[in-house]
Parts: structure tokens; C-alpha cells; sequence
């Protein structure tokens, strides 16, 4: 069991639906997740979080990435399309000694990325391309779009337009939660129902229920975790390579 809620979230499943009742051919994805950075203090240091943005927020929109190009595989050819190679990039901004920090973002990252620009190339050929940073205000953005052969997919996790409320004064919602990370609650904001909901959090749980009790099969499994692991990893060596192409082992 792997537990990567964004393989489970309504948007990232209706999607898996939509391939497996179309017959559909995935010829590029993109996504990505960013905020303006994380609050814990060990994130940051290498030796705790074992990398920056590409580790710490890349490797959900990835996971996505692969686990829809293997449902693709599986419909067509019974077994998943598994990544090839990558190239990467990834940058400190917030470190350049000509940075200027107002305030808003987190700067105090020692020896990890705060951006990272991912470019995944399967074994069929198709691409997927996964942006992560640190480097975004008003809240996170955590989206991936599918361009296949017959249809087009954005699925917004957060935000989206599910609730959209404007607030002409901060302390009228100062006890209200409103989304994740977001600025200010002043103004219009995105609000989120259920953010857990959306986020596929309540479905990932049952679902490692079910499968504890009942032996049904889950989405999120160790070969994924194990690909996703083996691709950032891949792309970490392409990044200290200034973003040559480097071959991925799958498992």
C-alpha cells in the first residue's frame, strides 16, 4: 500500500473511468503542485526530507502521471506503460544572493531546490511534464491535465471552483478555514467544502481498509510507490547534470 492520496482523488479516478470505458491514448500530461512553502522546520535540509520541491511536493503530481499512463496500458495491452527517462531541473531562487523576500515566501530552505521542472518520457513514447516549487502565492495549486487522442481532462484538486466566496474585511473569517495555505481570506477565495474530500484523503483510507478486510485490489500499490521513488531519484541525477537525459530503472 502506497499511500499517495492524488491517485485516489474524484477527479484523478474519474479520469481513470473515462480511459478505461474510451479506449483513450494519453499523448501528454502535465501538472504540478506548489505553495509558497512548507512550515516544517526540517523541511529543507536534505539529510531530513531527503530532497526539495521535486521530493517533497513533485512526486504527488508524478504519482499521478504514472498511475494513469499504467491504467492506459492495462486497458490496451493488459500490462501498464511504465517511465523510460527524465530530464530535470531544479533551482534554489529563494538562495540567489539578489532574492528579495517581502515576506511572503519561505527562504530558509539550506541545501535543497525550491523549483524543479520535471520532463518524463514513457515507453510509448508520450510525455508528461511536473512542475513543483515553492514559489506560489495564494495558496497551493495542485492540478494535472491529461491531453489524450479523444478528449481533454483538467483535474483541479485544489483550487476549484466548487465554492467561491468573496470577503471585504480579514476578520470576518478570521475562524473559518478556507483552503490550504492561502495568503490572506481577503477577497475572493476558492474555498474548499471538503479540501480532504477533493484531496481523495476519506478514499485512500477505504480503500486500504477494504483491502486489509476484504483482499480487494487498490490503486496505490508498492510497484507504483517504487516507480515513483525510482523516477525522482533519476531526475535528481539529470538536475546535478544540468538536465541531461537519464534512464529510469522500473520495477
Amino acid at each position: 500500500m502506497y499511500a499517495e492520496n492524488w491517485i485516489y482523488a474524484p477527479a484523478i479516478q474519474k479520469e481513470r473511468e473515462i480511459l478505461e470505458k474510451t479506449g483513450g491514448q494519453i499523448h501528454w500530461i502535465q501538472a504540478q503542485q506548489s505553495h509558497a512553502g512548507s512550515h516544517s522546520q526540517d523541511y529543507g535540509k536534505w539529510h531530513l526530507s531527503g530532497g526539495g520541491s521535486l521530493m517533497g511536493k513533485g512526486c504527488h503530481p508524478l504519482a499521478g502521471a504514472l498511475y494513469l499512463k499504467a491504467v492506459e496500458g492495462k486497458v490496451h495491452n493488459e500490462k501498464p506503460i511504465r517511465p523510460k527517462s527524465v530530464t530535470c531541473r531544479t533551482h534554489a531562487i529563494t538562495r540567489l544572493e539578489n532574492f528579495k523576500n517581502k515576506g511572503h515566501l519561505r527562504d530558509s530552505y539550506t541545501d535543497v531546490e525550491d523549483y524543479a521542472f520535471t520532463h518524463i518520457v514513457f515507453e510509448d513514447g508520450s510525455v508528461a511534464d511536473i512542475v513543483a516549487s515553492e514559489l506560489l502565492h495564494g495558496g497551493v495549486k495542485n492540478y494535472l491535465e491529461v491531453h489524450a487522442n479523444d478528449h481533454r481532462t483538467i483535474c483541479n484538486l485544489t483550487p476549484n471552483n466548487a465554492m467561491q466566496t468573496y470577503n471585504p474585511d480579514e476578520d470576518n473569517f478570521k475562524d473559518i478555514y478556507v483552503v490550504e495555505k492561502t495568503g490572506t481570506k481577503q477577497g475572493w477565495s476558492n474555498i474548499s467544502p471538503d479540501e480532504a474530500w477533493f484531496n481523495g484523503y476519506q478514499h485512500e483510507m477505504e480503500a486500504f481498509y477494504r483491502s486489509l478486510v476484504f483482499g480487494e485490489a487498490i490503486e496505490s500499490d508498492s510497484s507504483l510507490a517504487a516507480n515513483v521513488i525510482s523516477t525522482i531519484y533519476s531526475a535528481y541525477v539529470s538536475a546535478e547534470k544540468k538536465g541531461i537525459e537519464v534512464a529510469i530503472q522500473n520495477f
